[in-house]
């Protein structure tokens, strides 16, 4: 089974990328973040070219701002929106979706930004996080992952240049601490526990020469439980769907299961073909990804 993970940063403008995307890599589950579409809207847009290609649908829609999606091929059940228990900022946001595919309970997050540290925003994300520890807890089920984009990355090896950072959201250690607290329910980083010691981005802004340089930041996750971890062939970044015209900021995030139907390819699926180092990349101030 091949599960994936996505923040496609508005499915509207990227949705002849996103259908060619799915015909090429045929992933079984697919997680989506930043739709930026109410439900009845991704379901006009997309619901005959989802279900053509034998996705059953699953949407928590919000018009122009956040959005979350499952897509499956293997199963659709239990269907839960939304965190019990997180507070909204002020009203509750769709960031949240899980469900029962091919049995694992999956979970697609699109994490509260934070926007500056120890404002409003950043303890709305703590908040928030915390919440996702309780249901993931609560959820029971052995195999689980929990994906998307997490608005953090877990260390100072998963952004292009630590000082860049300094004093930004993504990198606080509140924040590192909150997702070491979720991870502490039994969940695995997969794609850093198959490549320790790589540089592997999901995300890179938009500015010219910031993909091309690979000056990115690590905090699309892919975080599974034992049983899960234990069925990884393959963990990567799937590169390719941000190169070219028009492609969101973020990359997928790809798992295969039991088997790998490209071979262990990664960590990152084309690599950089010059990356640039953290000693050239101090001149560069990063970008963090949208204030939502």
């Amino acid at each position: 089974m091949r599960v994936a993970t996505w923040n496609v940063n508005s499915v509207k403008q990227r949705m002849p990328r996103l259908l060619d995307w799915l015909d090429e890599r045929q992933p079984d589950v697919v997680c989506l973040q930043e739709t930026k579409l109410a439900d009845d809207a991704f379901t006009k847009l997309l619901g005959d070219e989802l279900s053509g290609r034998g996705y059953e649908t699953a949407v928590y829609g919000q018009a122009q701002w956040n959005g979350v999606a499952l897509l499956s091929k293997v199963g659709l059940e239990d269907v839960v929106t939304g965190v019990a228990g997180a507070p909204g900022f002020p009203d509750p946001e769709a960031r949240a979706i899980a469900a029962t595919c091919g049995g694992i309970r999956i979970h697609s997050l699109y994490v509260p930004n934070g926007r500056e540290p120890d404002s409003d925003h950043y303890q709305y994300k703590l908040a928030w996080l915390a919440a996702l520890r309780d249901v993931v807890v609560a959820a029971g089920p052995a195999e689980q992952i929990v994906c998307g984009d997490m608005n953090i990355a877990p260390t100072d090896a998963d952004v292009f240049d630590p000082a860049a950072f300094a004093g930004s959201t993504h990198v606080t250690a509140p924040e590192r601490q909150a997702l070491a607290d979720l991870m502490a329910t039994g969940l695995h980083d997969v794609v850093r526990d198959r490549w320790p010691t790589e540089r592997v981005f999901s995300y890179w802004d938009y500015r010219a020469g910031m993909f091309h340089q690979d000056l990115g930041m690590r905090i699309d996750l892919m975080l599974a439980s034992s049983p899960v971890a234990e069925r990884v062939k393959a963990a990567w970044i799937d590169r390719k769907a941000r190169k070219g015209t028009g492609p969101s900021d973020h990359a997928p995030v790809m798992i295969d299961l039991d088997t790998a139907p490209d071979g262990d390819i990664g960590p990152v699926v084309p690599p950089p073909s010059a990356p640039r180092g953290a000693r050239g990349a101090k001149k560069t101030t990063p970008k963090l990804p949208q204030n939502r």
